[in-house]
């Protein structure tokens, strides 16, 4: 997975980067097929602003959150970017039914 931080009027610190890094895994954990990753960070007065698109196969799912704290905005993004990761990993699983002849059929309906 390719990961890019930028900041607008912000500095990305290492300690800000490590943090998105491990806040990170755990949307990996549950989806690994991430092709690119891009988290803007940005400083309005008395909001911090997270943003994110993540680049699967397929789609790009683009999530935003806002709060006084950064660290705050990240936790908040990082929530809503996995709830949306795994509805696009449930959306693309495979939804083949069984053959209607391998079906279980109960018998007291027949009747």
């Amino acid at each position: 997975m390719n990961l890019q931080i930028t900041g607008h009027h912000l500095e990305v610190t290492p300690a800000i980067r490590e943090y998105i890094e491990t806040k990170l895994e755990r949307v990996t954990r549950h989806f690994d097929h991430v092709i690119d990753t891009k988290v803007m960070l940005s400083v309005e007065p008395l909001k911090h602003r997270a943003e994110i698109t993540m680049h699967v196969r397929g789609k790009d799912i683009h999530c935003e959150s806002a709060q006084e704290n950064l660290y705050a905005a990240i936790d908040i993004l990082i929530d809503k970017i996995d709830r949306k990761v795994v509805q696009h990993k449930n959306k693309t699983q495979s939804h083949a039914h069984e053959p209607a002849k391998r079906q279980f059929v109960d018998e007291d309906v027949l009747n």
